[in-house]
């Protein structure tokens, strides 16, 4: 009696446990398998941001195993390159002369003095090109290997698409500002601003 009345309860066990893995006909014994088995001819989006961006000067990057566009920050030099000037030391370069002044009232306000100056960043062999902290040659395309170098989970993010801006479209193909397209890189702190807020106080003068 009682062997009969397990058998009777496994054969409903399988029953439920079949009729559990049915999904409108197809079987599956887990939502994984589910999104597998129908994504196996997936073959992607037809939208595109191509059009958006075509006209626009970009370069590919790789960083993290991800690949995206930013902008071509050396098609901003237009009229000399950083060598045309920069061939002497700072001290023997300072002139009167007001187009000898290009960047004499900057200010650097990006980290303590004892920590950083223009050489931390510029390369002084070669003003074309910026450096590392251990002296490696980077292309100005590229300063935002500058930043990684002390802004490690920022530039995460902004590989991945977590920080910063992304130009025109989410859609593919992505196109990201770098870091330097939003933050000046002498003084990258951003203003302090008061929040937003509703002002009860005006909702109430205009009664």
């Amino acid at each position: 009696m009682n062997k009969g009345i397990y058998k009777i309860a496994g054969m409903l066990c399988i029953i439920t446990v079949m009729n559990s893995c049915k999904d409108h006909g197809n079987e599956y014994h887990s939502i994984t398998d589910k999104i597998e088995a129908e994504s196996k001819h997936y073959q992607g989006t037809s939208i595109t941001s191509d059009v958006y961006i075509d006209k626009m000067n970009t370069i590919e990057i790789t960083e993290n195993g991800i690949t995206f566009l930013i902008p071509n920050r050396k098609q901003e030099i237009k009229s000399f390159a950083c060598t045309e000037c920069h061939r002497k030391p700072l001290a023997q370069m300072q002139s009167k002369d007001d187009l000898k002044k290009a960047h004499w009232g900057m200010k650097l306000n990006h980290a303590n003095a004892m920590t950083m100056n223009c050489i931390t960043c510029h390369n002084a062999d070669n003003m074309d090109y910026l450096q590392s902290l251990t002296h490696t040659e980077i292309d100005f395309n590229k300063s935002y290997k500058l930043c990684s170098q002390c802004h490690q989970q920022e530039f995460k993010d902004w590989t991945g698409g977590a920080h910063g801006k992304r130009i025109e479209s989410w859609a593919p193909p992505r196109a990201s500002m770098t870091c330097v397209n939003c933050h000046d890189p002498h003084a990258p702190s951003f203003k302090s601003k008061w929040p937003e807020r509703y002002n009860t106080q005006k909702i109430n003068e205009r009664k």
